[in-house]
């Protein structure tokens, strides 16, 4: 074998020894990715002759569970693509409006971004339980979108929501019923609530279809604990409240921003939606999935629901002190 031979051999040997590093390291890389970012599995079908044999935990998916229909469910949908706004949740709270995460409303979503900026008018789905069912037929028309006055006043997180206002009434039946709001300041007690998305799963898509997770309420201290040394994570304040994860790491993600996190009053028993997720980037990576606490923004939903203007408030004195003054 002439010299230059071997040389040549040696050289290919090297490039290949390269390359398989190489794709190794890059394999190492995406699975350390995959893990960071999603908090849920897809589920694996097994045979019908070796399901019986699977444990329940095996059967379980890591992100949650099918869920049954949920009337009050919105898609609130920019893109397919996450990179150009993707879709996320809503939550039908009246025959005309659709409550949500008011980050949703845009492509690119940090303070910087969207300062000075319009919302972008969505296209909004009620009554599907599958992404395949958002179809024209599945589509209410928009009016309007209006964010929270002081929406991302002090971060990217703060006052983070919308009212999409509906051009005509939905038809309320057994597939879309509006989820009932909380008192104002009323404190939100329990141990658990439902949150539903079709967030992302392990690898980096949108659930087909939507699912839900039964999470613990835990206390605002241990979540805002979490966050205050986090860089792009929320700064936890008295208008937000917190999930943790199940006991399975089952946790929010990408896509489930907006979806209603529904509980059930001890008093009366009635299921009211406590919060409007906003943080939905747990996922794998952090415990706490952060919420807008509805009871501290009924205020403002009721104004904007009324129809208020800046001097409804000094117009409805007036008249009452008429009518007081005319009593006496």
């Amino acid at each position: 074998m002439k010299t230059s031979d071997c040389r040549h051999q040696t050289r290919n040997r090297n490039i290949c020894n390269k390359m398989r590093f190489s794709l190794a390291a890059l394999l190492s890389s995406m699975c350390i990715y995959l893990v960071d970012v999603t908090h849920t599995e897809e589920r694996i079908k097994p045979s019908l002759s070796a399901s019986k044999f699977l444990s329940v935990r095996s059967r379980r998916m890591v992100g949650g569970t099918l869920a049954p229909h949920v009337p009050w469910q919105a898609m609130v949908y920019l893109n397919d693509s996450l990179l150009d706004g993707g879709y996320a949740g809503g939550a039908l709270i009246s025959s005309h409006w659709v409550l949500t995460a008011g980050r949703n409303l845009f492509i690119n979503k940090t303070r910087q971004d969207t300062r000075s900026k319009d919302p972008i008018i969505p296209k909004v789905y009620l009554g599907i339980s599958h992404r395949s069912e958002a179809t024209p037929s599945k589509e209410v028309a928009v009016e309007r979108v209006i964010l929270h006055p002081n929406f991302q006043s002090q971060s990217d997180w703060d006052n983070d929501l919308a009212l999409i206002q509906l051009k005509h009434p939905v038809a309320i039946g057994s597939k879309v019923i509006p989820i009932p709001l909380p008192e104002s300041n009323h404190a939100i007690t329990g141990a658990s609530g439902v949150i539903t998305g079709w967030g992302y799963g392990i690898y980096l898509t949108f659930a087909a279809s939507l699912k839900h997770l039964v999470l613990p309420l835990v206390p605002r201290a241990d979540c805002k604990a979490e966050y205050e040394n986090s860089q792009y994570t929320p700064t936890v304040d008295e208008n937000m409240l917190c999930t943790g994860p199940t006991k399975y790491g089952e946790n929010v993600c990408m896509g489930d921003a907006g979806g209603a996190l529904a509980v059930k009053d001890p008093q009366s028993g009635d299921v009211v939606a406590a919060g409007i997720l906003s943080y939905d980037k747990s996922c794998a990576q952090y415990k706490y999935g952060v919420y807008m606490e509805l009871s501290k923004f009924m205020p403002w939903i009721n104004s904007v629901i009324r129809g208020d203007k800046q001097e409804s408030s000094a117009l409805r004195k007036i008249a009452m002190a008429k009518m007081y003054s005319w009593q006496s």
